[in-house]
């Protein structure tokens, strides 16, 4: 704890660089979880409301609905598609594609550069801090030697490149947390990048089906659910009465044979 202590405090001038660069890391890794999580929708929930949005009130009701929405896909993929509905399928993809690249994506690796940077920049700052440490606790050992205090050089220079060794470690210590980070962003985009190409395929499907007939996006009604579970129990009842009645006639038909 004492090498600690005097690292921190009587090595200032190397520690505070790197616990600033920790801080600001540590700080845009909050930044982009915060994004992340404001940029998801659950889909589940948004296409039922979505459809029936669509059906009532038509393409303006669900541009005017997907605007209210935080999610990137419903405020930006879906208003985008929705926008060049009435120039075709084709060109409602082509829409969504240009804004996937030109806005979506951008938003995605937003601070990822920074990130990244810090993390590379982090350890080499550290190992840069130890070489000047070292050197000057080298050249401490030289005039040590020189008036003839060989001993006490030898064992000051010890501790002194025990706390140089202090550099490194907390270059390593911003730059390892940086580094899985990025590569957590790296495949959360990768997934959501998939969820953005089957939610814009789902768009293209129901607008198409809009266009033929509204009809076709309303659920089916829950009665003919019913009347046809209805019937499927019935027809098994029946069946099961029929094989019943053949296991019964079976015995009466042997002993009429006898």
């Amino acid at each position: 704890m004492d090498a600690v202590q005097n690292f921190f405090i009587g090595e200032w001038y190397f520690s505070v660089p790197l616990v600033i660069m920790s801080m600001i890391a540590g700080s845009l890794v909050v930044w982009r979880v915060l994004l992340n999580m404001s940029a998801r929708t659950d889909m589940d929930e948004f296409l039922p409301v979505f459809q029936e949005t669509l059906r009532k009130q038509g393409v303006k009701g669900a541009i005017e609905m997907c605007k209210e929405e935080k999610g990137l896909i419903p405020s930006r993929l879906y208003v985008a598609g929705l926008e060049a509905a009435d120039n075709g399928a084709a060109a409602m993809r082509r829409s969504m594609a240009n804004e996937v690249e030109l806005d979506i994506n951008p938003r995605l690796h937003f601070l990822l550069a920074p990130i990244l940077a810090i993390a590379k920049i982090a350890t080499m700052v550290g190992l840069f801090f130890t070489i000047i440490s070292m050197i000057n606790t080298f050249n401490a050992i030289g005039e040590a030697s020189k008036s003839g205090n060989v001993k006490g050089g030898v064992t000051g220079g010890a501790d002194k490149i025990g706390l140089a060794l202090f550099a490194t470690a907390m270059g390593l210590f911003t730059a390892i947390p940086l580094v899985f980070g990025h590569v957590l962003f790296k495949e959360w985009i990768s997934h959501f990048d998939v969820k953005m190409k089957s939610a814009s395929q789902k768009l293209v499907t129901l607008v198409t089906n809009y266009k033929k007939d509204p009809k076709l996006l309303e659920p089916p009604p829950k009665e003919e659910k019913d009347d046809k579970d209805e019937k499927k129990d019935r027809g098994k009842s029946r069946s099961r009465d029929r094989d019943a009645e053949e296991l019964e006639e079976r015995p009466a038909r042997r002993g009429s044979r006898r």
